[in-house]
């Protein structure tokens, strides 16, 4: 018997959810994708800068997390993958730029030392008398990062190197996101018997190996974007597209789903055996309402954050910084008093040796918007231009006019991950793994980057298939 399935979301948690179908399934499954939007690929977009295919979505993933790399096995595109050049990054606190310090976890230090170079003499000392305050139990609860972290460090670790770590991920507030869900070595080491944070961090951090050990890199990359995944997953998927499509409403049907798809006036509909949804939480909240009205409630105290990416290409010849980019900690200032609109940059032709443009033009990205600050997120694509320019000239004393840029928005981009989020997903996942025929992604989930992603999807696969063949070999057996 045939199997339709729809799967809602053309992020890459969705694609790469059509694709594990298709390959559990069987080439006879009717697998449909539906897209609200005009292109595939979710946060994953590769766009022409200067003539180079440059991502102005996700830059990166984890490459000691194995999702991606066996997936570019799979689809015959390992040699794409990518790793950065030998270059460090810096993060600008306190009016000045400075390495970003090793010996720590996600900004959390291991000792007072490792940060004696970004903080100031008085935020050392803090750090320093950390290890006398009474021990820290959490007695298995969750807490926000800038709660646990200020009353105990200080303001400054938090503001100059966790917040801005963190920022490059989830765009979030340290004081609203939760610990376990976005430093989870740390309470892991902290729930395993550290008594200070400093203890927690150092018990976090990878052994150290020989110095003659080769390093395994941590990022990957795609050398000529996402795109080639994307591509490669949309045709090995073998499904049939639905773009510019919005799925209104999901319903229960005699044998399976209803979805009702299209614009309020005439819609659509069409009747599933099952259904992925890999879609953000707010999406995913308005269609389980009626159907799982406990992960609906759930999702909906899942907040999201926006942000703009501006990639820029500079003309040739002109000297980066040896550095992969600068975080920029929230309140820093241009000398003449002027705060910073980035939050962020990349040098893209340094991090990523292989990215220049057709005519050696060297690429730079710059990243705007942090959770709450919505004030630059409604400024017009050329005051956006203009002020990460300015920021990036401030930075690094590089005035060059960009030869070609481009300007990206990312709206409600980014899951907030807040106090209780694992707590939160697991109650969702089990009320949605009592419903037959029904899976959800994505990035709301259990990470927000491209391993996460991918993982989710597949897991949301597997269990669709094992609902229908289950199916399948009890109407067999009848």
């Amino acid at each position: 018997m045939t199997r339709r399935v729809a799967v809602v979301g053309g992020g890459i948690a969705g694609l790469v959810a059509a694709y594990r179908l298709r390959r559990g399934l069987g080439p006879d499954a009717e697998i449909v994708l539906f897209e609200q939007g005009e292109r595939l690929g979710g946060k994953l977009r590769t766009v022409e800068l200067a003539g180079c295919r440059y991502d102005v979505g996700a830059e990166a993933f984890l490459d000691r997390r194995p999702e991606v790399r066996q997936l570019a096995e799979e689809l015959g595109v390992p040699e794409e993958v990518v790793h950065p050049g030998a270059v460090s990054a810096t993060v600008r606190a306190g009016g000045r730029t400075c390495r970003l310090p090793g010996g720590t976890v996600m900004g959390v230090p291991a000792s007072p030392e490792a940060v004696q170079d970004v903080l100031s003499p008085a935020g050392v000392a803090v750090v320093r008398a950390e290890a006398e305050l009474p021990p820290v139990r959490l007695g298995g609860a969750d807490i926000s990062v800038g709660e646990l972290l200020r009353g105990r460090m200080g303001d400054e670790v938090v503001d100059r190197l966790v917040e801005p770590l963190l920022g490059g991920v989830y765009a979030g507030d340290a004081d609203r996101l939760g610990l376990r869900a976005t430093i989870p070595a740390l309470a892991a080491a902290l729930d395993a018997g550290a008594e200070s944070i400093t203890a927690a961090a150092a018990a976090a951090l990878p052994a150290p190996k020989p110095a003659d050990a080769p390093k395994p890199p941590v990022f990957g990359a795609f050398r000529y974007g996402y795109r080639e995944l994307v591509d490669r997953l949309l045709i090995a998927a073998g499904a049939e597209m639905r773009l510019g499509l919005p799925v209104r409403q999901l319903t229960r049907a005699e044998q399976g789903w209803r979805l009702e798809i299209g614009a309020a006036p005439s819609p659509e509909s069409l009747d599933v055996d099952a259904v992925v949804l890999a879609v953000p939480a707010p999406a995913a909240r308005r269609l389980l309402g009626d159907v799982v009205p406990a992960a609906a409630a759930k999702l909906a105290e899942v907040e999201l954050s926006s942000s703009i990416v501006v990639g820029l290409a500079l003309p040739p010849g002109t000297r980066l910084p040896e550095a992969s980019g600068v975080l920029i900690a929230r309140g820093e200032q241009h000398a003449d008093g002027t705060p910073f609109t980035a939050k962020a940059f990349t040098f893209s032709s340094k991090k990523w040796p292989h990215l220049r443009g057709a005519e050696g033009e060297l690429l730079v990205r710059g990243s705007v918007g942090r959770f709450g600050e919505t004030a630059e997120l409604r400024l017009d694509d050329s005051e956006v231009l203009r002020r990460v320019q300015a920021d990036f000239a401030e930075l690094t004393g590089i005035s060059a006019a960009p030869v070609d840029s481009v300007v990206t928005r990312w709206g409600g981009g980014l899951p907030q991950y807040g106090v209780g989020h694992l707590d939160l997903v697991a109650d969702v996942e089990r009320v949605v793994a009592e419903v037959r025929g029904l899976a959800i992604a994505g990035a709301a989930l259990h990470g927000v980057g491209v391993p996460a992603c991918i993982a989710t999807g597949t897991a949301a696969a597997t269990d669709i298939t094992r609902d229908l063949l289950q199916v399948g070999r009890r109407e067999v057996g009848a």
